[in-house]
């Protein structure tokens, strides 16, 4: 029997077809613009909150403005605390190859901040003819589907976030001067330290969702070697197949994902091809652990505290 759900909204028939078994929708018949109906927003909203990423296709009329006019219909948008935004807008994150813009490990977006986004918004705006592909992971799947008693160990735990990390070590290929420049540089201008419980309680599903992915610096209460592989082993978890779905690009594609619910990683294996594509991210809110304690940043570092003066 087919899986495609057919909604019909204000005259309007739209199509949800699962890309892969546990996280990924396609939507059809949706137009993205600052216009669309409440109705259609709420479906949007509703689609994102069950397949936690959904993709949109030949999304051509949209441009960087439209894109971060669409985006307030889903909530406030957020520029990134540390990287520059693209000139002539005011959140648009511009990920270009040719200047280092390659996210290949996995990650939840900007969770070295306490409130980090609850939603990311991605433009395609140059695809390379073959590779490039972003592959996303479902993570409260990988919570629901860890051992029992694997959950009771992990429910209790908290780890330190941080945008200063191993940079090279997370690399799928070595990664070139420019890019270790512009890391140290631009994304560690300002330097967080944030305290995250390992699971969350998402506030619109009440899933439990494991936070994770490349910005973890170490899981409190835990020696440097256990924290290590226990990291390893929940990352393992997050990112088996069953719980992803990858995405083949095109110019125009629009995807949007639950950045409470998800990690990603965009595929480093187009070489030399030119790849942009542009990112606005919508605010979220402070982490609630299971027991009710919500997440905190420790550290917020300017450069002028770096260089020993006060912040």
């Amino acid at each position: 029997m087919s899986k495609v759900e057919q909604n019909e909204i204000i005259g309007q028939s739209f199509e949800v077809r699962p890309v892969a078994g546990r996280i990924g929708a396609e939507i059809r018949g949706v137009t993205l613009s600052s216009q669309l109906e409440e109705e259609t927003v709420s479906f949007i909203r509703e689609a994102l909150l069950k397949h936690k990423v959904i993709f949109f296709r030949g999304q051509h009329q949209l441009d960087d403005a439209g894109q971060e006019a669409f985006a307030q219909l889903l909530g406030d948008p957020v520029a990134h605390p540390t990287v520059p935004i693209k000139q002539g807008t005011d959140y648009v994150l511009e990920l270009n190859s040719n200047h280092g813009g390659r996210a290949d490990s996995w990650h939840t977006d900007v969770t070295f901040v306490d409130a980090y986004p609850q939603a990311s918004i991605l433009r395609a705006v140059v695809v390379p003819e073959f590779g490039g592909d972003t592959v996303w992971a479902n993570t409260a799947a990988a919570y629901d589907n860890l051992p029992a008693e694997l959950q009771k160990l992990v429910d209790g735990l908290w780890a330190v976030h941080s945008n200063e990390y191993d940079y090279a070590a997370y690399r799928s290929k070595p990664i070139d001067e420019e890019a270790e420049t512009r890391y140290r540089e631009v994304f560690v201008s300002t330097l967080y330290e944030t305290e995250h419980p390992l699971v969350r309680v998402h506030p619109e599903t009440g899933e439990r969702t494991l936070i994770l992915g490349h910005f973890v610096k170490r899981i409190l209460g835990l020696s440097s070697t256990d924290s290590a592989q226990l990291f390893s082993l929940l990352q393992n978890h997050v990112t088996k197949l069953e719980n992803t779905v990858r995405w083949r690009w095109a110019e125009g594609d629009v995807v949007i994902w639950d950045n409470r619910a998800t990690q990603h990683y965009a595929v480093n294996d187009y070489g030399d091809q030119h790849r942009v594509v542009r990112r606005v991210t919508v605010d979220g809110d402070v982490p609630v652990s299971i027991d009710g304690r919500k997440s905190v940043t420790r550290k917020k570092v300017g450069p002028a505290s770096q260089a020993g003066e006060s912040a």
